[in-house]
């Protein structure tokens, strides 16, 4: 039986871990932490097999300021680190591919830039590079989650699965960071749609949503990043990896 890998998310803001409500750290704005690098090393004591990073300052500002960090965590526990936020064209790519991170989630790029999308694409291939789909009714959000497209996000997830995507993380803007509930019907259109792998992204309360999405593996639902509930202690975390996840990462 194939188990569902949950990775808890740690959010970096002015060099802290922070909550993020809907992608703005302005609307509800709460430290877990001082030190993402700690919170780093909490999560792997917990057992978690991966880790997703998002970095606040580099969606909003393109700051490139907390990739010392990123670094720091990556060298500090022996699990694979994902990262997104903040990259905007191939240099910035090879720099915090240079932090040591497994897998560079991409919004804004591939449709701000495409070309420079395809080159960090070709460089770097699908096992490194992974798209991330921030959607509000239908409709695709880049730039830290402020700017609409205009896109439909399933006319987007069938170019991007032809251009070679083998990943995609499915974020519900609204449900992040609130306890909404994931968004379980979009997620699977997602998956069906492309016939690519998933990873839902935001909105998880409890264990018995995370079985909910396991039933979902046979479709490419695969994994899950967990942000609130885990620090809100929601279920508590080594329950929640023995029987959600044994943490087989692709």
């Amino acid at each position: 039986m194939r188990y569902l890998l949950v990775i808890p998310s740690i959010d970096i803001k002015n060099g802290k871990t922070v909550r993020v409500v809907q992608g703005i750290p302005e609307l509800d704005s709460q430290e877990y932490g001082s030190d993402p690098v700690e919170m780093a090393k909490i999560w792997r004591a917990e057992n978690a097999k991966m880790l997703h990073v998002v970095d606040f300052d580099g969606a909003h500002d393109y700051s490139h300021q907390n990739f010392k960090i990123v670094e720091q965590m990556c060298s500090s526990v022996v699990i694979p680190v994902e990262f997104a936020g903040g990259i905007r064209n191939l240099d910035d790519a090879k720099a915090i591919m240079d932090t040591g991170i497994c897998r560079l989630a991409l919004g804004t790029m591939p449709i701000s830039n495409l070309e420079e999308f395809k080159k960090v694409f070709e460089l770097f291939g699908p096992t490194k590079i992974v798209l991330s789909l921030d959607i509000i009714n239908d409709e695709i959000i880049i730039k830290g989650r402020r700017i609409k497209t205009g896109i439909n996000y399933k006319d987007y997830v069938i170019n991007m699965s032809e251009m070679g995507i083998e990943r995609f993380i499915v974020t519900d803007v609204l449900r992040n960071g609130v306890l909404g509930g994931p968004n379980i019907q979009l997620c699977s259109e997602v998956a069906i749609i492309s016939k690519k792998k998933v990873t839902v992204s935001g909105g998880v309360r409890n264990k018995d949503e995370l079985m909910d999405i396991q039933n979902l593996i046979p479709i490419g639902i695969d994994s899950v990043i967990v942000g609130r509930a885990l620090y809100e202690n929601k279920f508590p975390c080594q329950k929640l990896w023995r029987v959600a996840e044994i943490g087989i990462f692709n």
